[in-house]
């Protein structure tokens, strides 16, 4: 099968490996569409590797002992390998597991564990069943285009009564506009690309602050009767991220971190009386509800989506990210 990889800084292509094979519940799906999210800073840094890519749908080919899904199954790649047998993997939590399982050593394969590539392994479990009339795209999108902020709103119980904070409009923070405008909420963006806040204005988003203007929270704390926003979600993965939206939003608020990066003040959570969430993905058990989000909104996600490419132009794709004029991009391995 073909792989994306990239070379050294600014050289990406693909190269060619062994077909992955299954073994017991760990099945192989042709993948369909694969999302492209943070990769773009290794293409750029020039970090070697032909491991690339987390978030997939696609076609179950081939099956080993799988009870749960069969061959001709169109399915949501679900990311990471967990174990599938802990507490945490049991009760849907399973990003968090601390037992990741080796599928390349459990099948014998060389590769088959990232999804810029034409076929991915993964376990039975992980695979969410697509809904009959939803694209491959649409469906990608349950992963990291709708997912991580869809898992912060489910924990901060987003709803109509709601001026929802959300920091940083890439893909991830643009699904997060989309998401919460599902739920009935107003929406508050933050990031200072033009283009990518247009496509939040687009998407639903009331406002968009450039967090570079002196005056940003203020701006924030104006447009909410100077209390601060309801719910926050951290999406841009900054370190000025992080103190920004506790400023900016309400005692007794919540704010979710769905971007890695910087610290927060505990005395300040224990002032305002915040409630903070580390949200990394959704519970799997949500999967239905999420996927009933994507078939609603299929007119936005195909604005969310700005640009497609077949696997062979990865390098394309890469630098069109770098320059953050695109909402989510996806690549066809098959195209």
């Amino acid at each position: 099968m073909l792989v994306a990889a990239i070379f050294g800084p600014g050289q990406g292509g693909l190269v060619e490996v062994p077909d992955p094979q299954p073994k017991d519940d760990i099945v192989v799906v042709k993948v369909h569409a694969a999302p492209m999210c943070t990769e773009f800073k290794a293409f750029r840094e020039g970090h070697v590797t032909q491991t690339l890519g987390h978030e997939a749908a696609g076609e179950v080919v081939a099956v080993d002992k799988a009870t749960q899904v069969r061959v001709g199954d169109r399915v949501v790649v679900q990311p990471q390998h967990p174990c599938g047998k802990c507490a945490l993997c049991e009760g849907g939590n399973y990003i968090h597991c601390e037992h990741n399982r080796d599928v390349l050593a459990e099948t014998g394969s060389a590769a088959g564990t990232a999804t810029y590539a034409q076929y991915v392994l993964k376990s039975e479990r992980l695979l969410t069943p697509i809904p009959d009339g939803m694209s491959y795209d649409h469906a990608a999108m349950a992963c990291c285009g709708l997912g991580p902020t869809f898992g912060a709103m489910q924990l901060m119980a987003v709803d109509a009564f709601d001026t929802v904070l959300i920091t940083g409009l890439g893909p991830v923070g643009l699904g997060g506009v989309i998401g919460a405008r599902y739920r009935g909420a107003r929406v508050i963006g933050v990031d200072g690309h033009p283009y990518r806040a247009a496509l939040a204005r687009d998407l639903g988003a009331a406002a968009v602050i450039n967090p570079q203007d002196p005056d940003a929270v203020r701006q924030v704390l104006d447009l909410t009767g100077g209390l601060g926003a309801d719910k926050s979600i951290e999406t841009s993965g900054t370190a000025p991220a992080k103190p920004f939206l506790m400023d900016a939003t309400r005692r007794k608020g919540h704010i979710a971190f769905v971007g890695w990066e910087g610290q927060v003040d505990a005395g300040q959570i224990v002032l305002k009386g915040l409630t903070i969430h580390g949200a990394w993905h959704y519970n799997l058990y949500d999967a239905g509800r999420l996927l009933r989000i994507i078939a609603d909104s299929g007119a936005q996600l195909d604005r969310l989506i700005t640009h497609r490419f077949p696997l062979s132009q990865v390098q394309e794709a890469w630098e069109l990210q770098l320059t953050g004029n695109c909402g989510k991009v996806v690549l066809h391995p098959w195209a």
